[in-house]
């Protein structure tokens, strides 16, 4: 399991609810909140999965988040929006790694989980499709 708490900027790696490893991460421009709408910069919060591997993204390797859930696709709908999806949890953008030391103290991306390479390449080997996310506030 991963569990991501945005109040500590932090992922955490779970293997039989004992947590193994931990990594500084940054989230999107406006993290405070729910994700409720395209565009809001908001990283959603809820309980999810991983649900694909993308090698060949546009940063360094990426985990595609199952957001938006049902019960989002129909607040969103209640509030006439569109919930918006592409979450990832994320390494840095091709070609920038080298900024990772500046750039994971802002909340910089456009509401995916963002972490330096490095422990990217380590979450990459640690976590597969079918691994439930949750994201707390």
């Amino acid at each position: 399991m991963v569990t991501v708490s945005k109040s500590e900027k932090l992922l955490y790696l779970q293997k039989e609810g004992k947590v193994f490893a931990s990594y500084p991460v940054a989230f999107g421009r406006n993290p405070v909140g729910h994700k409720e709408k395209e565009g809001d910069n908001r990283t959603p919060e809820g309980i999810y999965k991983i649900d694909t591997r993308k090698e060949n993204s546009s940063y360094f390797k990426a985990l595609h988040v199952s957001y938006p859930s049902p019960n989002d696709i129909e607040q969103a709908k209640v509030r006439g929006v569109d919930p918006g999806g592409d979450i990832m949890v994320h390494g840095q953008k091709n070609g920038f790694g080298w900024a990772a030391f500046i750039v994971q103290y802002f909340n910089w991306t456009k509401g995916c989980i963002a972490l330096s390479n490095d422990n990217m390449e380590k979450v990459w080997q640690s976590v597969n499709v079918g691994t439930k996310i949750e994201i707390k506030p």
